[in-house]
C-alpha cells in the first residue's frame, strides 16, 4: 500500500494555506467597512448639529423606510433583502444615538413581543421603557416621559386589540410608524416539564390564539390571563406551579425551558403593532394613512361615508368596527387607506369624506409596512 503522505495533520495544513489569504481579504474589507462606519456617524452628527438648530426631531420614520427600501431594491446579493435591512437598520440606530438616545415605551416587561417590535422598528440603539399595561405606554408618550411608544394593535387570528383601539380614539398623539411580526409561543417553565403545574398563564390574546392545542394537550389545567406575556414568563420564574405561554426570547430572560415550540394553532400568526407619538411624518413613497370615523343614524350613511374613497381612487387596506359605548347601538369605525395625507387624491377623498361623517379623525399618515 502506497502511503499518499495525506494524513490529517497535511491535510488541515492544506486547508490553512487556502484560507489564510481568504482571512488577510475579510479582515481587510472589515477595516473599510469599519472606517466608511465611522464616516458615517460622523456626517449623522453633522445632521444632528443641523436638527438641534432647528429643533426638528431626531427620528425620521420616512426618512428611515426610504434607505431601507433603497438598500433592499439595490441589494445584489448573495445577502438576502430582509438581513440586509437589519443591518442597516441597527447602523441608522446607531448613529441616531449619536444625536439622542430615543426612549420608547412598550408593553412589558422586558420579554414581550412588543419590545421586540420595538427594537424592529427603532434598532437596538434606543432606551426601551416597560410599561405594564398599554394604558401605560400611552400616558408616558402623553406626559413626555418617553419619545415614542409601541402597542399592539391586531393580531392575523384573534383580530383587533380593543383596548388599542379605544385608547388611539381618546389620545392626542398621532401613529407614526407600524410593525408586523411572526408570533410564535411556546409553553414554559422552570423544569421544562408540565410536573407540579397548576395554571398556565398567558395574554388574552396568546390564550385564544393556541386554544385548540391547550384544548387538545391540556384541558384540565387553568388558565389565567395576565397583562402581557412577558409578565406570564416573569410569574413561571418565580413559582413552579405556573407555566407560561410567551416567546422564546422571554423564556431565556426568565431562566425558563422550553416544554413545547410554536404551540399557536395558526403556524403563520402575526402582530401588527402601532409606533405612537406627536411627530407628524412626511410622505416616505409608499404610506398609508389611519382614521376613526362614525356616521348619522341614517340608511346608506356608510357607503356614502366611504364613497368618495372610490371616487378619487383611494384603496381601503382595513375595516374595522367598534361600539361607541353610548348605550345607542354606534359604531366607530377604523379605517387604514392607502397613502398619504399631502397625496392629492388622498387629500381631496378625506376632504368630501369629512363632510359626510359624524365623527372624523387622522390618526396619522406613515410609512406602509408590508
Amino acid at each position: 500500500m502506497i502511503d499518499s503522505g495525506r494524513g490529517p495533520q497535511n491535510t488541515e495544513n492544506m486547508s490553512q494555506d487556502k484560507l489564510q489569504p481568504l482571512r488577510v481579504q475579510i479582515d481587510a474589507i472589515d477595516q473599510q467597512i469599519l472606517e466608511l462606519l465611522n464616516q458615517r456617524a460622523r456626517l449623522a452628527q453633522q445632521v444632528g448639529h443641523l436638527k438641534a438648530e432647528t429643533n426638528a426631531p431626531v427620528f425620521r420614520p420616512e426618512r428611515e423606510a426610504q434607505v431601507l427600501r433603497r438598500v433592499a431594491e439595490r441589494n445584489p446579493g448573495p445577502l438576502f433583502g430582509p438581513d440586509v435591512q437589519t443591518i442597516f437598520r441597527e447602523i441608522m440606530s446607531s448613529c441616531r444615538a449619536l444625536e439622542n438616545r430615543v426612549t420608547v415605551a412598550f408593553l412589558g416587561p422586558v420579554g414581550t413581543f412588543t419590545e421586540q417590535a420595538v427594537y424592529q422598528q427603532f434598532g437596538r440603539a434606543v432606551e426601551g421603557m416597560p410599561c405594564p399595561s398599554i394604558d401605560e405606554v400611552f400616558r408616558a408618550v402623553e406626559a413626555g416621559t418617553a419619545d415614542f411608544g409601541v402597542v399592539p394593535v391586531e393580531n392575523s387570528s384573534e383580530g383587533a386589540i380593543n383596548r388599542t383601539l379605544d385608547l388611539l380614539l381618546q389620545t392626542t398623539l398621532l401613529i407614526s410608524g407600524e410593525v408586523s411580526i411572526p408570533v410564535h409561543h411556546s409553553l414554559m417553565s422552570l423544569s421544562g416539564t408540565m410536573d407540579g403545574v397548576l395554571r398556565i398563564c398567558a395574554h388574552s390574546q396568546a390564550l385564544a390564539q393556541c386554544q385548540a392545542w391547550l384544548n387538545q394537550n391540556y384541558p384540565n389545567i387553568e388558565r389565567h390571563a395576565v397583562a402581557s406575556n412577558g409578565e406570564a414568563a416573569r410569574l413561571a420564574s418565580e413559582q413552579s406551579s405556573t407555566a407560561a405561554i410567551a416567546s422564546e426570547i422571554a423564556g431565556q430572560q426568565y431562566g425558563l425551558q422550553i416544554i413545547n415550540a410554536h404551540i399557536q394553532d395558526d403556524p403563520h400568526n402575526r402582530t401588527r403593532f402601532a409606533v405612537i407619538g406627536r411627530l407628524q411624518t412626511s410622505p416616505s413613497g409608499s404610506d398609508q394613512t389611519s382614521l376613526v370615523l362614525s356616521v348619522p343614524n341614517k340608511a346608506g350613511a356608510v357607503y356614502n361615508l366611504l364613497a368618495p374613497l372610490a371616487k378619487h381612487g383611494v384603496s381601503m387596506t382595513r375595516f374595522e368596527s367598534r361600539p361607541a359605548r353610548m348605550g345607542t347601538w354606534e359604531y366607530y369605525f377604523y379605517v387604514d387607506i392607502e397613502g398619504h395625507l399631502q397625496d392629492d387624491k388622498v387629500a381631496c377623498a378625506l376632504a368630501e369624506l369629512k363632510q359626510n361623517a359624524a365623527f372624523f379623525k387622522v390618526l396619522g399618515s406613515y410609512p406602509f409596512c408590508a
